[in-house]
């Protein structure tokens, strides 16, 4: 099986849906599991064009895996957050580490971004070090910045500078071994 990227169509827009409004997986991106399928087709309309966003499709053989996304994309400064999400039947299995070298390369080689950032809650440590292993260095602690699920949670900023993305090549990262459940 292979993972590709491609850009989110609105025919993708009720998996999104699905994982927008899974609790626990809305928990790590510090959101609020609420959100119609109305509201994010709207969503969607408005920002087709939007210079500052850049959304994919986590592809395996056809099947939506997830997403990864590159928004808040700055042309002068050349830097974007990226962000990722892998629905709980593909997670475990190396999806989100190789989904986001993809995402670095295309912000990279294709944007042309200097400095690529993220924001990961301290406790997610599965997160943590698939970001380590890509490269990220921590840059700061954002002291109980997200309330979620009923407690305040810290959040860690990191970023990856184009020369600090560990290389595929170096064996840090190898296509995953995929068993749907």
């Amino acid at each position: 099986m292979k993972l590709s990227l491609r850009p989110l169509e609105n025919a993708d827009l009720s998996f999104v849906h699905d994982l927008d409004n899974e609790r626990h997986t809305m928990a790590f991106w510090f959101k609020e599991p609420y959100e119609s399928l109305d509201e994010l087709t709207i969503l969607y309309n408005k920002h087709i064009h939007d210079d500052d966003e850049r959304r994919f499709v986590i592809d395996i053989d056809g099947e939506f895996a997830g997403i990864i996304e590159l928004v808040d994309i700055n042309y002068i400064h050349r830097t974007t957050e990226i962000q990722v999400i892998v629905k709980s039947d593909y997670q475990g299995h190396g999806l989100a580490k190789i989904a986001m070298y993809k995402g670095l390369d295309y912000a990279f080689n294709i944007l042309n971004m200097h400095k690529v950032y993220l924001y990961v809650d301290a406790e997610n440590h599965k997160a943590l070090y698939i970001y380590k292993k890509l490269g990220f260095v921590k840059e700061g602690v954002l002291r109980q910045h997200f309330f979620v699920e009923g407690t305040y949670h810290d959040s860690i900023i990191m970023g990856v500078f184009r020369d600090e993305v560990k290389s595929i090549s170096a064996g840090n990262i190898r296509e995953p071994d995929i068993v749907v459940k």
